[in-house]
């Protein structure tokens, strides 16, 4: 296992095409310049013991230095050590509603993205715990498999949108059905699935799959994002405002917030319905829940014990530089005398 120190320097690879581009171009310039004053047969024979293999191998040999320095500058390590680690967490899965309602701006900067505020300032607060993804609109889908990951929670939280669900609509059951099979570990007492929605169910079977989750030890929060005022769902392309969804009358669809459903969905759920509409609230309030919660302890294994690889990568780097500098651009004598190409009459 490996880790990069410092990958911003990555960015000075951009020399290495440069300096080889800068080659390139000289030495089509060298050659036709010459052409203009000699035939090519003529230079061949003044100077026979010039090699163009050997001015590509130099240029290689410094492309190849270069980049091997700024990539000792990244400062690579390498794990030498598998190590058993024991943590204490909860698990927690968030089920996301991305259907096209949650696109509704009635609630700045709009309700997915109110969401995603909401969903990444919790996870920037758990410990040790486990965390899973799951998106939902007329189906639900797996986003993330739970893990401890949690930057790659927040990448792919990031990308979530109503594009990713293949039908619309909202599918709260099939969210808290396919969150139960999440939960990987049978020894974990705390298991906790957050909703997070608008609250508009196409189904009306959510409740009695909460009920399904209980059974499995899973405590399910609802929390509520949008106005019950409502608002509409702007259709906008490449980023600008087109107009509104209409229905088939013609007239604009207006969304709302259905907190009563989501109410009854934690109380079946042995959770809690919380507002979603003020984010560092909503984020505590969340928090909080999860800190009185009993951690369980388990186990995961991990590479430690980096040590610094730079040093392999200056000493090739160097001697690729010290090739370039002391191979010269003849013909070696040796390779000359076996005359493979036929070259001496």
């Amino acid at each position: 296992m490996y880790q990069i120190e410092e990958t911003s320097y990555f960015i000075y690879l951009l020399i290495v095409p440069i300096v080889f581009v800068g080659y390139m171009l000289m030495y089509w310039w060298k050659k036709s310049t010459q052409k203009k004053f000699a035939d090519t047969n003529l230079l061949a024979r003044l100077s026979p013991e010039k090699s163009t293999f050997k001015s590509f191998l130099k240029i290689g040999f410094m492309c190849l230095g270069l980049t091997l320095l700024i990539v000792s500058l990244a400062n690579p390590k390498m794990g030498t050590k598998l190590e058993t680690i024991k943590r204490e967490g909860v698990d927690i899965v968030f089920a996301l509603d991305v259907s096209k309602s949650m696109l509704a701006e009635d609630i700045a900067p709009s309700r997915l993205e109110k969401a995603k505020q909401i969903l990444n300032k919790v996870i920037d607060k758990l410990g040790s715990d486990r965390v899973g993804i799951i998106i939902y609109a007329g189906n639900a889908y797996p986003l993330l498999p739970i893990t401890t990951d949690h930057a790659a929670a927040k990448m792919f939280l990031k990308n979530a949108n109503p594009d990713m669900v293949s039908s619309q609509g909202t599918a709260i059951s099939e969210a808290i059905d396919l969150g139960i099979t999440y939960f990987d570990n049978d020894e974990q007492t705390n298991r906790f699935l957050f909703v997070i929605s608008d609250g508009e169910d196409h189904q009306e079977n959510s409740v009695n799959i909460t009920s399904k989750a209980v059974k499995e030890g899973i405590k399910t929060y609802t929390i509520g994002v949008g106005l019950a005022k409502g608002g509409p769902i702007p259709l906008k392309r490449k980023g600008v405002l087109v107009g509104y969804k209409k229905d088939r009358k013609g007239e604009t669809v207006i969304t709302k917030l259905h907190a009563d459903l989501l109410k009854e969905i934690a109380k079946e759920g042995n959770g809690l319905y919380i507002d979603g509409n003020k984010t560092n609230e909503t984020v505590e309030k969340i928090s909080e829940i999860l800190i009185h919660a009993e951690k369980n302890e388990f186990e995961s294994k991990q590479f430690s014990d980096y040590k610094d690889q730079f040093q392999w990568f200056i000493g090739f780097g160097l001697l690729f530089l010290f090739l370039d500098v002391f191979l010269l651009d003849k013909k070696t004598g040796w390779i000359q005398r076996l005359n493979l190409f036929n070259q001496k009459k």
